[in-house]
């Protein structure tokens, strides 16, 4: 089968799985806004934020690090075996750990200490599943991998929307009945931390076979050769998290106590409307990422992988602008409660920074398959920089505006830096003027529907379209060789 339409295929499968249930998990974006004032929902914000820090920390590059040698040596059952034991080990030693210091790391995060004990427990189990789904992954299995992703979040999804909806209404209309020993007022922080409980533990009985049925040798060498090369990459996702997350964190401590929480919640709550664009590049990096190791030993790679960018930037464009266009139509959808609304001025912000982050994904093939991490933590560190120096600097200035600000520069200048240093160590063929052409129109266009007509639907629509046709006009015959084109 043609490669590019093998990969195509892979990646609407992750895509099911990584965009579907994000848009079930959407749908609590509404339920959270609705049932909790912005302060709350930017306390959970902000424990949100400390989960994503986390699980980097717990994760500490092993996942890329096992694609790597999955592919690359021609023992797999010890780098499964040697990978599990060592993700087991460190999960474990952190268990241990943070529940023997459970307050002080409360105190130290700021966060309550009912919640800490849930915080604690959601991050040992997702830390478990790492390798058994990067398995699935690098063993081209995703369709049980869509189903087990799929079904964590439908059940986070229903826990949600029982205990923050149902059982309220349930315990209101018979205060007597049989639900009523579970229910407690004002203990919605807590309900959705159960609800992603329950299907974390649920994930990882499923993933347990991989567990039960492993050889648990551990091979030292390989284990030190997979360290070295996990390092750079551990650098990477802390830096990367910093620029994804650690500005909830910073508008907490940095704003006025008075009003910074409620504030961390509008900016929460409108940063949700990037998440189609936030969809889309995950899905499309689940799929190339063991595509690009599984070819990067083929006859001449680097056009397959110019080729893949030129399509990223392509459709990632049009839905930057469809995003930006109907802007209105997503926050009266998602975010209904109008207390959220004043932050909308950072939706086109964030859906570039995602749409950039995105394209930086894609030119990073190079480091990867070249084993020079290394550059990943150095342009990683360079955005999580530039990330906190304007928060700090700009925070107390423009508020919320300074940290979309700053994830734009931060992921722009990623993808810059990205474009030059794969250009100097392992040049790829990209069509620069075809993607600086549809990364330019579809910006000039958002800037002028959003700020300059001020989000006029009518006008927005009509630079959609010419748009559309402009993609229409270009790619027709190329996507037509891809999608139709039988086996070769």
């Amino acid at each position: 089968m043609n490669p590019l339409k093998k990969l195509f295929k892979q990646t609407a499968i992750y895509g099911l799985a990584t965009v579907l249930p994000r848009m079930l998990s959407f749908i609590l974006v509404p339920v959270y806004t609705t049932v909790m004032a912005p302060g709350l929902y930017g306390e959970v914000s902000v424990i949100f934020a400390w989960f994503a820090i986390f699980n980097v920390f717990l994760a500490y590059g092993m996942e890329t690090a096992f694609f790597r040698f999955y592919n690359k040596v021609d023992d797999k059952g010890a780098v499964v075996s040697t990978s599990l034991i060592s993700i087991s080990a460190t999960t474990g030693l952190f268990l241990l750990t943070a529940l023997l210091f459970e307050n002080s790391l409360a105190n130290l995060l700021e966060i309550s200490p009912e919640y800490i004990k849930y915080v604690i427990l959601i991050l040992t189990l997702d830390a478990l599943v790492i390798i058994p789904f990067a398995w699935l992954r690098a063993n081209e299995r995703p369709a049980r991998y869509a189903i087990i992703k799929i079904l964590n979040v439908a059940i986070n999804l229903a826990l949600n929307l029982f205990f923050l909806l149902l059982l309220p209404k349930m315990v209101q209309s018979n205060p007597d009945g049989m639900f009523s020993w579970m229910y407690r007022p004002d203990f919605e922080i807590s309900y959705i931390f159960i609800s992603m409980l329950i299907p974390s533990a649920i994930t990882f009985l499923l993933m347990l076979p991989l567990y039960l049925k492993n050889s648990y040798s551990f091979d030292k060498t390989l284990w030190r050769n997979m360290m070295k090369y996990a390092w750079p990459v551990l650098i990477a996702g802390v830096a990367f998290t910093i620029n994804e997350v650690f500005d909830r964190i910073l508008l907490e401590r940095l704003l006025d106590p008075s009003v910074a929480e409620a504030k961390v919640g509008m900016y929460s709550a409108c940063y949700k409307l990037g998440v189609f664009m936030t969809l889309f590049a995950t899905a499309f990096r689940m799929g190339i990422e063991p595509f690009f190791f599984s070819h990067s030993g083929t006859e001449n790679p680097q056009k397959a992988y110019a080729q893949i960018t030129n399509y990223f930037v392509v459709l990632g464009s049009v839905i930057l602008l469809t995003v930006v266009v109907f802007a209105d139509v997503l926050k009266e959808l998602f975010v209904r409660d109008e207390a959220y609304w004043e932050a909308m001025d950072i939706v086109p912000l964030i859906v570039l920074a995602s749409f950039f982050l995105g394209i930086y994904h894609n030119l990073s093939v190079w480091y990867k398959v070249t084993d020079k991490t290394r550059y990943g933590a150095y342009i990683s560190v360079t955005g999580a920089i530039i990330t906190i120096g304007i928060n700090f600097a700009f925070i107390p200035v423009i508020g919320y505006m300074a940290s979309a600000i700053a994830t734009v520069l931060a992921y722009g200048s990623m993808m810059v830096l990205s474009y030059y240093f794969g250009k100097v160590h392992y040049p790829v063929p990209y069509n620069f003027r075809k993607i600086i052409f549809y990364l330019g129109i579809s910006i000039l266009f958002s800037g002028l529907s959003f700020y300059v007509f001020d989000r006029n639907l009518l006008v927005g629509s009509a630079l959609l379209l010419l748009f559309l046709g402009l993609v229409y006009k270009m790619e027709n015959d190329t996507l037509r060789r891809i999608f139709l084109k039988q086996k070769s």
